[in-house]
């Protein structure tokens, strides 16, 4: 009796020890949680707390779990509520898309995606059911077509001319987001090149940049490095780059118009791939940007830039879309036009195949070298 009133009585502690915890993490601003927690995992934090090594905490902590999350979703809707909501069109990655911030938390989205679990739940390194995702991805550019494919041929010919901008344009999104998909697609259409700063849910690097430079966490976030324009809502976004690159062009019949009846397509079918931050997502960025030849409707490039999304991975994106000024690089490079096409400056790699691509992700950026992640 007395032993099982010990052990009642330890469970009891850790139980509290976990909450507290937990509710200190929550309570703390971002950049101090970036500094405090282990890599990738609140859990992580917590076990620092009371034991790394303990059976018991990490047996307790998945049954606290819920609750857990209930309270942090709690405490991000009070954050949101204080600071109000914007207004103009919802281009959110949020907790909650009524309101304009997109300051993390349990997005509605997570629930809308049937496939969730079918697909392996929240661990995108996880081995992958091929026929799926090839089916998955099909599906979602289907459903975008004619958008993201073509290049205008207008704008080939001034990339030809002229080349690309001087200095980088620079776009924070996130692959799920149909508002950031609404704008890559004007980005393959006018053969643009683009820096990319993933700012999937959990994110604080790349989050923090965009409240630090545009004052408010809404995706996507566009900056004109050439002109100092810098940009939140997707529409707008469009027009600019239209204007200023479009060679006379107006965008695209049905590129504006449609996100809002195939733009969440993509999204759906693909369960939230290219949504949340990866939880052994690296923690720094490497020192070079990768670069991914791509185009935003090709089905298998979309896989690979869900996979740098998901790792938080900043890269260039060459569009090379059909009758792309920049094929003929790629060309040279790969020996072919097929995208998707990985250059990594920091290892010296550079490779084709999308399978092939997204292990080398995971197992370079994505996971210790104790665990390897595809066998």
């Amino acid at each position: 009796m007395m032993m099982a009133a010990s052990m009642a009585s330890s469970v009891g502690v850790v139980q509290c020890q976990a909450l507290q915890c937990a509710h200190l993490h929550l309570q703390t601003p971002s950049w101090q949680q970036e500094r405090g927690r282990g890599r990738g995992s609140h859990w992580r934090y917590c076990r620092l707390e009371f034991g790394r090594n303990s059976a018991e905490s990490d047996e307790l902590l998945s049954r606290l779990a819920p609750v857990l999350q209930r309270k942090r979703n709690r405490i991000l809707l009070k954050r949101i509520s204080a600071g109000g909501s914007s207004d103009g069109q919802k281009d959110v990655s949020v907790a909650n898309s009524s309101k304009g911030s997109s300051g993390g938390g349990s997005s509605f989205l997570t629930f809308l995606c049937p496939l969730l679990k079918l697909l392996g739940g929240g661990d995108p390194s996880a081995p992958r059911n091929t026929f799926l995702e090839t089916a998955t991805t099909g599906v979602a550019s289907l459903a975008r077509l004619p958008w993201g494919s073509q290049v205008l041929p207008e704008a080939a010919a001034a990339r030809t001319e002229a080349g690309q901008p001087a200095k980088p344009l620079q776009l924070y999104e996130f692959e799920a987001c149909p508002f950031c998909r609404r704008v890559r697609e004007a980005l393959t259409e006018l053969d643009l090149s683009v820096e990319i700063f993933p700012c999937p849910k959990g994110s604080l690097r790349h989050r923090e940049s965009v409240r630090s430079k545009g004052g408010k966490d809404q995706f996507p976030f566009f900056l004109d490095t050439n002109t100092g324009v810098s940009l939140y809502e997707s529409s707008d976004i469009v027009k600019y780059l239209f204007k200023e690159y479009g060679a006379g062009r107006q965008p695209s019949p049905g590129l504006l118009e449609s996100t809002l009846v195939t733009g969440w397509v993509p999204t759906l079918v693909r369960a939230g791939r290219g949504m949340a931050l990866f939880q052994r997502a690296p923690i720094q960025a490497p020192e070079k940007m990768l670069e991914l030849y791509s185009y935003e409707n090709n089905q298998f490039a979309r896989l690979v830039r869900e996979a740098l999304c998901e790792l938080e991975l900043p890269y260039i994106l060459r569009n090379a879309g059909k009758g792309s000024s920049v094929r003929p690089t790629l060309l040279q490079l790969a020996g072919s036009t097929q995208v998707p096409y990985l250059v990594d400056p920091n290892t010296g790699v550079a490779m084709a195949e999308s399978k092939d691509i997204i292990a080398y992700l995971f197992k370079t950026y994505g996971a210790d070298s104790s665990q390897p992640v595809y066998e």
